[in-house]
């Protein structure tokens, strides 16, 4: 199957499952809230935040082992694709058991960590243990998902998973609305991670049942992928760069603000992170289809595809933005409350990262495709800049200061030294070149961000905070943001017409 008939079946069954899981969250996070409390969900945002910390020791193996398989996969090389799915087994189960020492070990220090709760001290550890088992069932039984990935293959991930998680939600609010009980909530939960775990795993080897895995046999194959060994250690750098950058801000506002505060940040989190989460999984198969096009090597196809990418997630992230700006407090009134309304200047740099988070994707994967790791001075001074900004300036800003932290980061590594980076190494060409294209995006954004505003202000009235009123209030945004960006980014950018040509065909 072609990488765009690859990339329109995860359209297709991201979009349903997103549909649904948007609705069936949505309503049960303000179940939680009511029926839990504030507390309850900060505190299980501050532990999910805590195994990812934990997850560090994946030391960026899937990365290196997705890197490695698109070639196998290209040529149809199943003697490689079992040994390479049979090392990286072994390495996870190893992994497996040092995560799990560090949770126990880190667990010891629950007395002390959360010494100011008001609920059991039992909680804390039903609910930690629980979340470090389904991050466990990853290493030890769910490592052959990588394979799908690299196959272009995302959707049946995104059926099992969404159709056990929605099954999960709608038995948590029962729960909660019934019963009330914390400890079925979080049962649950664990419920959730082995079925998931058990059906996956079934449907792996009815996909391939030409794969055979036998992690015993996987430390032979250490000397066999050396290079595989080295992309391991650079990319582990990485993702202690992503992590500071992107998983710290609840351990730190649980720090030195609150665990309340937790919950209040999780809301806003939860509206921007459902919403990328349609974009990234609408384009899920794209980080193997720009994998197998640079193992291609058809260098004027690969910078075509490149604009195209850059583009398409200009026009997403742009939209998203100058809509959700005026969208989002009053949904938080609609669908919370007022008491949950955060102050303006969180909502625009929460904005402002989610939109860098969007851009800096076509970077990414294809840096990634040409396996360009090396850069492992990048992320630790990510991660210094992201921490001892965020530091500082949350004794001044609070919530805002956090956030801002990590909007340094985001424009002095991601935007400016990975697309040098990039230029240099992958497509080996003056990065002025993207500084022209990069340009001309931006300027299609920023006028078509004064004259939207403008119009939106002055002109669109939200009159209630109703949901039907926040519908069409919403609608008569989305088009006047669509009417202006659309025509100002499509005269202004190649790419841009180059992916509506590309669409028109696949419409056709």
């Amino acid at each position: 199957m072609s990488r765009v008939k690859n990339a329109i079946k995860n359209i297709k069954f991201s979009m349903f499952f997103y549909i649904l899981f948007l609705f069936v969250q949505f309503f049960s996070r303000k179940i939680f809230l009511d029926g839990l409390g504030d507390e309850f969900i900060g505190l299980t945002g501050t532990l999910q935040s805590f195994l990812k910390f934990l997850n560090l020791a994946e030391l960026g193996i899937g990365a290196a082992v997705g890197y490695t398989l698109y070639k196998p996969l290209f040529d149809d090389d199943r003697k490689s694709i079992n040994q390479l799915i049979t090392l990286f087994g072994f390495l996870y189960q190893k992994i497996g058991f040092i995560i799990l020492g560090a949770g126990v070990v880190l667990s010891l220090f629950f007395p002390l960590i959360f010494d100011d709760l008001s609920v059991g001290l039992w909680i804390p550890y039903y609910a930690f243990y629980t979340f470090l088992a389904g991050l466990l069932l990853n290493f030890f039984f769910n490592y052959h998902l990588f394979l799908l990935e690299a196959d272009q293959k995302n959707y049946i991930i995104t059926s099992y998973a969404q159709s056990i998680n929605l099954i999960k939600i709608i038995l948590q609010a029962v729960t909660v609305l019934y019963f009330k009980n914390i400890f079925l909530w979080i049962t649950l939960e664990l419920l959730y991670h082995i079925s998931f775990s058990f059906f996956l795993r079934k449907r792996v080897f009815k996909e391939y049942p030409w794969l055979e895995s036998s992690t015993h046999s996987g430390k032979s194959l250490l000397k066999v992928y050396p290079e595989l060994i080295k992309k391991v250690k650079q990319i582990s750098i990485h993702k202690l760069g992503g992590f500071v950058t992107n998983g710290t801000d609840q351990i730190l506002i649980f720090s030195f603000i609150s665990v309340e505060m937790v919950a209040f940040y999780g809301n806003y989190q939860l509206i921007f992170s459902r919403l990328l989460q349609l974009v990234n999984t609408t384009f899920a198969g794209t980080a193997a289809g720009i994998g197998n096009l640079v193992a291609e090597n058809d260098k004027t196809n690969i910078k075509k595809v490149f604009w195209e990418m850059m583009s398409l997630r200009f026009f997403i992230a742009g939209t998203l933005f100058m809509i959700l700006f005026y969208l989002v407090e009053p949904f938080i009134v609609f669908w919370l409350g007022e008491k949950y309304v955060l102050k303006p200047m969180v909502l625009t740099i929460f904005l402002t990262n989610m939109f860098i988070s969007q851009i800096r994707v076509p970077v990414d994967h294809f840096k990634d495709a040409y396996g360009l790791f090396q850069d492992i001075g990048a992320p630790i001074v990510q991660s210094i800049i992201n921490l001892t900004s965020s530091i500082i300036l949350l004794h001044y800003f609070e919530l805002a200061g956090v956030l801002m932290g990590t909007l340094i980061a985001f424009s002095l590594v991601i935007m400016i030294w990975r697309p040098y980076y990039l230029y240099k190494h992958g497509f080996k060409e003056s990065v002025w070149n993207y500084w022209i294209g990069f340009f001309r995006l931006t300027i299609s954004f920023i006028i078509s961000l004064f004259i939207s505003r403008y119009l939106i202000s002055n002109y669109i009235i939200l009159q209630s905070s109703t949901l039907f009123e926040l519908m069409i209030y919403g609608i008569k945004s989305f088009f006047t943001v669509f009417l202006i960006y659309f025509p100002c980014i499509y005269l202004l950018n190649k790419g841009f017409r180059n992916v509506m040509v590309r669409l028109k065909k696949l419409f056709k």
